[in-house]
């Protein structure tokens, strides 16, 4: 008579071997890693959403349009972020107290060409930007784009 080898127990569980027994999770706490990927996205999620939103706002404009008058100032300010401001003097009759129009210029080309029409009479083609939330941007929502000089005083 022969006697049988010894049988192996099969394995009831895909963690399990036959020789060790249940194997440890890999990778530690898996709780810890979903709470620290979480930390992150409500981190990162506010600045991807400001940096959309600041982008679409920057280049989407809400209102063009033209505004005539005599360039009366205009400046390079700030303290960190320098932006050129303007100041333009509208008026319909002359001898009437004008009412004064606040510019954001965003290109230094622009700048050169409105520096050199202070005085003059001008039309400034803008385009209006609502809903920038750094004066970083400019101290106005109106960003002049063209210059044209008319006349002189």
């Amino acid at each position: 008579m022969t006697t049988p080898p010894p049988a192996t127990p099969e394995p009831t569980d895909p963690g399990e071997s036959p020789a060790s027994g249940p194997t440890a999770p890999s990778g530690g706490r898996p709780w810890k890693k979903r709470v620290k990927r979480g930390a992150l996205i409500a981190l990162i999620s506010p600045l991807i959403a400001l940096t959309l939103y600041t982008l679409v706002m920057y280049n989407w404009s809400y209102s063009q349009g033209d505004r005539s008058g005599i360039l009366r100032k205009f400046s390079k300010k700030g303290w960190i972020c320098k932006t050129w401001e303007g100041e333009l003097a509208m008026t319909t009759v002359p001898g009437v107290m004008p009412e004064l129009w606040a510019f954001t210029v965003r290109k230094d080309s622009i700048a050169r060409r409105v520096t050199a029409a202070l005085g003059k009479e001008v039309v400034l083609h803008y385009s209006e930007h609502k809903g920038l939330w750094s004066d970083c941007f400019g101290e106005t929502p109106y960003f002049v784009d063209s210059v044209t000089v008319i006349g002189s005083p």
